[in-house]
């Protein structure tokens, strides 16, 4: 079978659609401005070139830090036209953060518009300076890795993430997970430096689906944007769809377009579901759970979910067990961690800055995130091991009462750590940002709420009231961070 490299597949695309439109940007500002793949193709070209005489070969990394753009998407076609890799990174991260992760890197090119940019750093004006650039196409080449992943997870501590899959278009990579194998009209609303967003743009756009990619996320605007354009499709992580699902007029809108909702990421109340299969059925609800690794899908339709409820599916493209801390396997309905296993063989993935977890005698893997399995072997995710609270020597997965507080209405969100405590060890600590305009809520009415659903050891001792949690713009919180700030040893 023929193998087509990822810049190839772009020119293929512009020569079969031609004019018509790849990418939509949905600006913050409410504007919008589109791309042919025609044109795609063509600037990719240019940029390539651009790269190819900063010294970029075959096998180098070239560092994206760029807000979701047009330009970002140019500059990603362009490193794999050049038989680079790509690392999509977020364009506004701390000096201090950003350089650790260009030292890990150690890049060949870097595109960013920062003020204090390294010398060397590619602009998105000397990319605009490319437009009369040369038109003729480079060498055909296959990246190793399409894409590298920064990471710091709860710790901190950064590191880089080379998922097993080249610069090849495979046979169906998209429909996996969309279901869809026409053409459809995505919505990207995550950055592109989360999984879920490059899905939602370059991943996505590879199948020749269109893209409409936010430049930020919003609530509203995206209700807007399904509206307007049609959307069949995105993907989200529980905090979009729980933004959506609280927004006042969310049940009078039009989702009739929808074909396919895919939730990946964090635990999902099971409230936030619910508003969702009223929206657009559960047949149209996707669940799903995998890691940037590369090492399986897990998923799961709303029908199933009915069924099943709080789980995110059955093991799809890999085998799956539970161990427990001694590394055996534990039976249904016991709390372990996930190990998991590609059913197609292929290379492994690689950390850069952090030590390879070891597989099994089997080939097993682990991440880290803890959850078990039912009788039927769906599974249900507790958390990450290392974010589990251990309070009076009972172990609480901060998820579960963070869903049980995101069901009170005068909390817009929520994220649940452990504290030291002389008396219990650790507490359970809340730190709640409450709805803007809504009447503050106390303590005792939250922790009277919550002990109507959990336990009472889950219960959190002790609340605290912020204006707005810390959350990056892909819907992730740094769990570590927030407790070690609180007096916690991390």
């Amino acid at each position: 079978m023929e193998q087509i490299s990822y810049g190839r597949q772009v020119t293929r695309l512009a020569e079969r659609y031609a004019d018509e439109v790849a990418l939509t940007l949905a600006r913050t500002d409410g504007t919008e401005s589109t791309a042919t793949w025609k044109e795609l193709d063509r600037r990719s070209t240019q940029v390539a070139h651009l790269f190819v005489e900063r010294g970029v070969v075959e096998g180098d990394l070239v560092v994206v830090a760029l807000p979701n753009s047009v330009e970002h998407v140019v500059a990603a076609f362009a490193a794999w036209k050049a038989g680079a890799s790509v690392l999509p990174m977020r364009h506004d991260l701390p000096p201090w953060e950003r350089d650790r992760l260009l030292k890990l890197a150690s890049a060949r090119a870097v595109v960013a518009d920062w003020d204090d940019a390294p010398a060397g750093t590619i602009s998105t004006t000397e990319l605009a300076r490319t437009e009369t650039a040369s038109t003729e196409p480079l060498p055909d080449v296959n990246p190793k890795w399409s894409r590298v992943v920064a990471s710091s997870g709860s710790t901190g501590n950064p590191k880089l993430i080379a998922t097993p899959t080249p610069g090849v278009v495979a046979s169906t990579p998209f429909e996996t997970v969309s279901g869809a194998a026409d053409r459809q009209t995505v919505l990207g609303a995550s950055p592109l430096y989360h999984t879920n967003g490059w899905q939602g743009g370059p991943g996505a756009m590879l199948d020749g689906h269109r893209s409409v990619l936010m430049e930020k996320f919003d609530a509203a605007r995206a209700v807007d944007l399904i509206e307007r354009h049609r959307v069949n499709l995105s993907i989200m992580v529980p905090t979009m769809l729980m933004r959506i699902a609280r927004l006042p007029d969310v049940r009078e809108r039009d989702f009739s377009s929808i074909q396919r909702i895919i939730y990946g990421g964090a635990s999902i109340p099971e409230w936030v579901v619910r508003v969702w299969f009223d929206l657009i059925g559960p047949e149209k609800f996707l669940f799903s759970y995998g890691s940037s690794e590369g090492l399986g899908l897990v998923l799961g339709t709303g029908d199933q979910w009915l069924d099943h409820p709080g789980s995110t599916g059955v093991p799809a493209t890999c085998d799956l067990k539970i161990v427990d801390e001694d590394g055996n396997e534990v039976p249904p309905g016991t709390v372990g961690e996930i190990y998991m296993r590609p059913h197609e063989p292929g290379p492994p993935f690689v950390y850069v800055g952090a030590e390879m977890p070891p597989p099994t005698p089997d080939g097993f893997q682990s991440i880290g995130d803890m959850g078990w399995v039912d009788d039927d072997g769906f599974l249900y995710i507790a958390d990450r091991r290392r974010d589990m609270i251990i309070t009076g020597g009972a172990n609480v997965f901060p998820a579960e009462v963070e869903a049980a507080l995101s069901e009170h209405p005068a909390v817009a969100d929520q994220v649940v750590v452990g504290l030291p405590d002389d008396e219990w060890g650790h507490r359970v600590h809340a730190i709640v940002e409450p709805v803007a305009g809504a009447e503050l809520p106390t303590e005792d009415e939250l922790r009277a709420h919550c002990k109507e659903r959990l336990a009472s050891y889950k219960v959190p001792k002790s609340f605290e009231f912020i204006d707005q949690l810390p959350r990056t713009s892909a819907g992730k919180i740094n769990r570590g961070a927030l407790a070690e700030e609180r007096g916690a040893t991390v």
